[in-house]
C-alpha cells in the first residue's frame, strides 16, 4: 500500500461539484492499494500513521501526534500512485491492486482511522474528484508498506 500524507490546515473534496468530505487541521491522505496488499498493511499503516508524531510543537519541532493536536483526517483513493514510469513517457499501473479488493482495503483504512478515534471523512472511491487543501508547511509524507 502507499500512502502520501499532506499535513494540512484544511482540505475538501467534490464529486460532480457536491462536497463530499473535508477536515479543519490535520491530514489529507492519499491511498493506494497495490497487489499483494491485505488487511494486515492496513492495520500496521493506520497504526503507524496514528503514532506519527509529524505536527508542531510549541517548541517548533515535529513532535505531536495526529491525537495530540485533536486533528482530522479526510481520505481519498488514488490508484495513480501506484504508476510506473521507468520505460516511455505513458504510466502503467499494473502494480495496483484490483478495483474490488482496493475498495475493500480503502473503507477499512477508513474504518480503522476512525476505531482508532480520529475523525475522518472520505472522498468517494473510483470517481473523479476535485480537491482543495491548505497546507501546513507544507509537510509532505510518503508510506510504502514495501519500503
Amino acid at each position: 500500500m502507499r500512502v502520501l500524507l499532506q499535513r494540512v490546515s484544511s482540505a475538501k473534496v467534490y464529486v460532480d461539484g457536491k462536497l463530499k468530505g473535508s477536515c479543519a487541521k490535520g491530514l489529507l491522505i492519499f491511498v493506494c492499494a497495490m497487489k499483494g496488499d491485505d488487511e494486515n498493511v492496513v492495520n500496521a499503516l493506520t497504526q503507524k500513521i496514528s503514532k506519527l508524531r509529524i505536527f508542531e510543537s510549541s517548541e517548533g519541532k515535529m513532535d505531536l501526534t495526529l491525537h495530540d493536536i485533536g486533528g482530522e483526517a479526510l481520505v481519498i483513493s488514488q490508484f495513480t500512485l501506484a504508476a510506473d514510469i521507468k520505460k516511455g513517457n505513458r504510466p502503467g499501473f499494473s502494480s495496483a491492486a484490483n478495483p474490488q479488493d482496493a475498495n475493500y482495503l480503502y473503507e477499512l483504512f477508513i474504518a480503522n482511522l476512525k476505531r482508532i478515534k480520529i475523525p475522518t471523512q472520505q472522498g468517494v472511491f473510483g470517481a473523479s474528484m476535485k480537491v482543495e487543501l491548505l497546507n501546513n508547511g507544507p509537510a509532505t509524507f510518503w508510506l510504502d508498506s514495501n519500503s
